[in-house]
């Protein structure tokens, strides 16, 4: 087949700016091959290179004497004692998504436990993070729908439970949803498994699923913003297969129990491609690619699209040779391709055959370590710094019960209902209710995990927004009763040449960065996510964090309910902030004022409070939107019992300030408790007790039962 001739239009389809395509002469020393154009235009993208964000990404903390891994591989490594270690990381899949829901979430998903699985690591639990557009937008409905099914269809099927997330609604989104995956495994620390290239004359083995054309520039498509071309784009969606996926996890952990690999890498974004590449990149060596040799689904396959391909359930791998026999009847154990397709050389090249005709030569460290890097230009995000003094009493069991009517405050359970929470047994607590705890398999040991981030926090002050993200994740384990390990990034933002935008990434990542810092919770993986836009309207900037925490053999977890008779304590300040906060936006339909305020010293004296006086605690929430209104509701409604609170304030009850917990404990616990406080030098008073039926505020007061059917019944009036 003739290959097409390289023209300015072309070079622009595959997402290469005028001076990047001059680079790409100047290292090749010659016009590119249109095999060649493709491969650059892979590596190149925005959602491979991180050529927009990786100045600012080095600022982050990534180490500690907890981390065993930081970013750079397919996950994070972290120690959790004993010889074990939590593999874990966070990405998006949000293009895919919004072009075909259904595949395009489902592939996240399995994408992301590739990324765990290649570690060494048996996956034990999942999350996602989802954000969408208006309820009442017209394809609102097709994409919530589309993207829940395709994350539980995959996630039960390949057998891993799904623990916890978020989802939100806005018109920021309308025209660009995100999700973003997260997977978490377990694994030795002795058998981690790294993607770095290794020895030369090595064979280069292909493992898994048969290639075809699903997904052909999909890392590129998803390094660009949308416009009306919108369903032209679908070709570049992967279809995925859970139970191809299990099998291809199976057998590589019984293949990596043999010895015989040396490295491995999840064929992902770019696939052949940028896992040939960063094995090759990271050990230092080049790779030669043999495409005949290709396991193909699909006939007259040509090497740019076998080298663009996406599809979904493959591995590469270096392998041993001498133990090549015992790796290959693995595979054939599993009813899956092994195939030889290349070998590692000494030389400094990456160097693609087909059909006997060289394809490609390309010095391989100028894809990957010598990608371009851009100090992009950035507008720091104009902050309200003053005081909202407008926000009028109102009854508060009425702001409540508008909140609870709202899409983004009601139940989720319509959405993790059709999740399998509980497959492999060792679930402790589910969604819905804080963070998702689970038992490490075999051990007295737990592991807690959960995914924040405020938005609309973010859009008015992006450090700030970017510290409450990682504070809240903090508290969400704190509740738990969990110590805080490490975190995970999913960077979603809009188009990074505008400076404004680039402004919002700059200033996220700052305050991830000293939240990180001051709470002891180094990044150790992530993804980055741009050019989340369509025809030049930008997401809210949603720098979703996951987090995880360890409770110790010999700590009990915080996951008892309220029960009656119980005292409501405040852990914390009272409330007084309604800037940016729920009741602003749902009961005034505002969105001003400046973000909460977020003391990190404070949030971590707060956390180890609790932590350090878990035998005096049944039950705790920490407090975000909506304040002790929202949290005093749904701990009521999580217990099956009622809650009076003293006051009827409104910034009392609706203010989002941070740093704080709502705790439910015996009389008796609640003196001590305040006891200990004095002691520890944290602020602790009671506000209420749990008892009767009804949700009490100061005065005013509604049936639990009817707040309870307006909360459990939104999400499927509106989505049903």
């Amino acid at each position: 087949m003739q290959e097409p001739a390289i023209t300015p239009e072309l070079i622009e389809a595959h997402g290469l700016k005028p001076d990047e395509y001059d680079r790409i002469l100047e290292i090749c020393g010659r016009d590119p091959t249109f095999t060649e154009l493709g491969i650059f235009s892979a590596m190149w993208n925005e959602h491979c290179s991180y050529k927009s964000s990786k100045k600012w990404l080095r600022m982050l903390p990534t180490s500690g004497p907890q981390v065993i891994c930081g970013p750079g591989e397919n996950a994070g490594v972290v120690d959790i004692g004993d010889g074990q270690a939590v593999v874990f990381k966070m990405e998006s899949h949000n293009h895919p998504s919004y072009i075909e829901p259904k595949q395009g979430a489902a592939t996240g998903v399995g994408g992301i436990l590739r990324d765990v699985f290649t570690m060494g690591a048996r996956p034990v639990a999942a999350m996602n993070a989802l954000s969408f557009g208006r309820p009442d937008h017209p394809k609102t409905r097709q994409l919530v729908h589309g993207v829940v099914e395709g994350i539980g269809g995959y996630g039960n099927a390949f057998g891993v439970p799904t623990v916890g997330g978020e989802v939100r609604f806005d018109p920021a989104y309308d025209g660009n949803c995100l999700v973003n995956a997260f997977a978490a495994g377990i694994a030795e620390t002795d058998s981690i498994f790294y993607s770095a290239a290794s020895g030369v004359g090595r064979p280069v083995v292909y493992l898994g699923a048969k290639t075809g054309r699903d997904g052909v520039g999909g890392a590129t498509m998803a390094s660009a913003e949308f416009d009306e071309s919108i369903e032209e784009k679908r070709p570049t969606v992967q279809v995925g297969d859970p139970f191809t996926e299990k099998r291809l996890m199976e057998a590589c952990l019984e293949l990596m129990a043999t010895g015989a690999v040396v490295s491995i890498q999840d064929m992902g974004a770019a696939g052949l491609t940028c896992s040939a590449v960063e094995m090759g990149d990271k050990g230092g060596l080049g790779i030669r690619l043999d495409l005949d040799r290709v396991p193909v689904r699909e006939p007259g396959m040509t090497a740019y699209e076998m080298m663009l391909s996406e599809s979904q359930e493959r591995m590469l791998m270096v392998l041993d040779p001498a133990k090549e026999a015992e790796a290959r009847a693995v595979f054939d154990k599993w009813d899956l391709d092994f195939a030889i397709v290349g070998e590692t050389i000494a030389e400094d090249r990456f160097v693609i055959v087909h059909g006997g005709t060289e394809k490609a030569n390309l010095p391989l460290s100028a894809l990957s370590g010598n990608a371009p890097e851009y100090d992009r230009p950035f507008e720091d995000t104009p902050v309200d710094d003053g005081e909202l003094w407008d926000v009028p009493q109102i009854d508060p069991v009425d702001g409540l019960r508008h909140i609870l009517a709202s899409a983004n405050y009601c139940s989720r359970a319509w959405v993790w209902e059709q999740y399998d929470s509980m497959v492999m047994a060792d679930t402790v607590e589910g969604p819905g209710w804080g963070a998702g705890v689970i038992r490490v398999h075999g051990t007295a040991k737990k592991l807690a995990f959960t995914a924040d981030v405020t938005p609309r926090y973010v859009f008015a002050d992006p450090e700030k927004g970017g510290m409450q993200a990682v504070a809240e994740a903090y508290r969400n384990l704190c509740a738990v009763g969990a110590t805080p390990l490490a975190t995970t990034d999913n960077l979603n933002f809009g188009n990074p040449e505008k400076p404004a935008i680039m402004g919002q990434f700059v200033g996220a990542i700052r305050g991830i960065g000293a939240a990180c810092s001051a709470l002891d919770m180094p990044i150790v993986s992530g993804n980055v996510s741009l050019y989340n836009e369509t025809d030049g309207t930008a997401i809210l900037p949603t720098p979703t964090i996951g987090a995880v925490g360890l409770i110790a053999a010999d700590e009990e977890p915080i996951l008892d309910r309220a029960r009656d008779g119980h005292v409501a304590l405040l852990l914390g300040r009272s409330g007084s902030h309604l800037g940016r906060s729920a009741l602003l936006q749902e009961v005034f339909l505002r969105q001003d004022g400046p973000a909460p305020r977020v003391d990190l010293d404070e949030e971590r004296r707060n956390g180890e409070f609790v932590r350090a006086n878990r035998d005096l605690i049944r039950a705790c929430t920490d407090l975000s939107d909506g304040g002790l209104a929202l949290a005093a509701f749904e701990m009521a409604a999580g217990s099956g019992v009622g809650v009076q609170l003293d006051s009827e304030d409104t910034p009392f009850l609706f203010g989002e300030d941070q740093g704080r917990y709502l705790i439910a404990c015996n009389f008796d616990c609640a003196e001590e408790l305040m006891t200990r406080a004095v002691a520890a030098g944290v602020k602790i008073d009671s506000v209420g007790r749990f008892t009767g039926s009804t949700v009490s505020f100061g005065s005013a007061s509604a049936p639990l039962d009817e707040l309870v059917a307006v909360h459990r019944g939104t999400f499927a009036a509106l989505f049903d």
